[in-house]
């Protein structure tokens, strides 16, 4: 993966866990990380030191980058929190640098427009991180939907099972649980869902309602006798989101430590963890934090064809892959993880039904981020973004879906969408 000088070289703003995922994608599609902008020290170095960046290629802040290392690197990867994606975006589209975004682009959509404006005027290749779309589950699912194979397309089903231990990691606990922290759920959990279904569907939505809302992570849902941290908590050995129970199991798995502990604690010990759950937001009760996104959302649409679809998402599931419903008029279709089920209502019972495994096992979402990267970076070593799947108008689409079902949620009303002509649900 390499432009006529080598390696396609990315810098990475942001060394949390959605950055550190992609560097190490990166490195395996044939990339090179070649600077880094952490603020955070320990972060910052142990993703250096990962990657072999040089001393002189490591930055407190992206600030740093963009004035001072814009020139060692082709890409950047922007994986800060939710509210700082859109000024590093601008600044380093103004220096001709390629973006690969974390979703969102922006938790607002005239800030949105902000980085589009800045991307067009530059003539920056981007992308955002809608994985889904690659996943290879997905790309079989699309062709066999285009060949007709269940025949006209009527509506879809999709469910996101967030799981429980995730939705109060992340959103109870963690840095998206506040709207003016991060942004709603729906935006920073499930905007690639959304883009998923409009990818499916090849159109884009003319009406929307939605429901949803904060059911239990609330004081009054405290069990009797809660107290205010886990570590000091009567309840916590029989309660579903005990940090303890969570957070110790992942100790002496890699995967797990890179996964979900990194954002506990630094050193990933038992001792240091203990008192991260002593003093930090990741060992309060769930039922005791400053929490306000929703914790269940239903989205229904409808499209100009008829064809109608929802998503839905809930915190009050088990660990699962995202599970997709298709129907059509002379079949259906099953997508659960990597593996389709196929129903065809004209067969004999014998053969009415066929199921597929695609995929190497992994989760969808853990195929598609690899492959993103990689199509991404061959798009930018060939300058030519045709395979880009996941461009700006794709993105632009998915945000302005989710604020507008916000709107329908907060306010009880059917709300309908225009759009100027355009082919981005390829």
């Amino acid at each position: 993966m390499s432009l006529g000088s080598g390696p396609v070289r990315v810098g990475i703003v942001g060394a949390g866990g959605r950055g550190r995922l992609h560097a190490r994608a990166v490195a395996r599609v044939g990339g090179r990380v070649t600077a880094i902008a952490e603020p955070v020290r320990e972060r910052r170095e142990r993703l250096a030191d990962t990657h072999d960046v040089p001393a002189a290629a490591r930055f407190a802040h992206w600030t740093d980058l963009a004035e001072r290392g814009a020139d060692r690197v082709d890409v950047v990867v922007i994986a800060t929190q939710d509210h700082d994606h859109a000024d590093p975006a601008v600044a380093f589209a103004e220096r001709g640098v390629h973006l690969l975004c974390e979703k969102p682009i922006a938790p607002d959509e005239p800030e949105a427009r902000r980085v589009a404006e800045a991307v067009r005027r530059a003539g920056v290749q981007f992308t955002i991180s809608h994985p889904l779309r690659y996943a290879p589950s997905t790309r079989a699912l699309v062709a066999a939907l285009r060949a007709g194979r269940i025949g006209d397309l009527v509506s879809v089903q999709h469910l996101e099972p967030v799981g429980t231990w995730h939705f109060a990691h992340s959103y109870v606990r963690g840095s998206w649980r506040r709207e003016d922290l991060a942004s709603s759920l729906l935006l920073a959990k499930c905007s690639h869902d959304i883009d998923l279904l409009t990818h499916l569907v090849s159109d884009r939505p003319t009406r929307l309602a939605s429901f949803g809302r904060l059911s239990h992570f609330r004081s009054d849902r405290r069990p009797e006798g809660a107290g205010t941290r886990c570590l000091d908590c009567a309840v916590e050995p029989t309660c579903p989101y005990s940090a303890p129970r969570i957070y110790r199991s992942c100790l002496g798995d890699p995967d797990w430590e890179h996964q979900l502990l990194g954002a506990v604690t630094d050193v990933p010990t038992p001792e240091a963890l203990d008192e991260a759950l002593r003093d930090g937001p990741y060992g309060r009760c769930v039922y005791r934090c400053d929490n306000d996104v929703v914790d269940h959302q239903v989205v229904a649409f409808e499209f100009d064809s008829g064809i109608t679809a929802t998503h839905t998402v809930t915190a009050f599931s088990a660990q699962a892959p995202r599970q997709t419903r298709v129907f059509g008029t002379h079949g259906a279709v099953e997508a659960n993880g990597g593996v389709l089920r196929f129903h065809d209502f004209r067969a004999h019972p014998d053969r009415a039904v066929e199921t597929v495994s695609v995929g190497d096992g992994r989760a969808p979402h853990q195929e598609g981020d690899e492959e993103l990267v990689r199509v991404f970076l061959r798009a930018v070593a060939d300058d030519d973004p045709a395979g880009n799947l996941t461009g700006l108008e794709e993105a632009l689409t998915s945000h302005r879906i989710v604020w507008a079902a916000e709107r329908a949620r907060r306010s009880g009303e059917t709300v309908a969408m225009t759009w100027e002509p355009a082919a981005v649900c390829r």
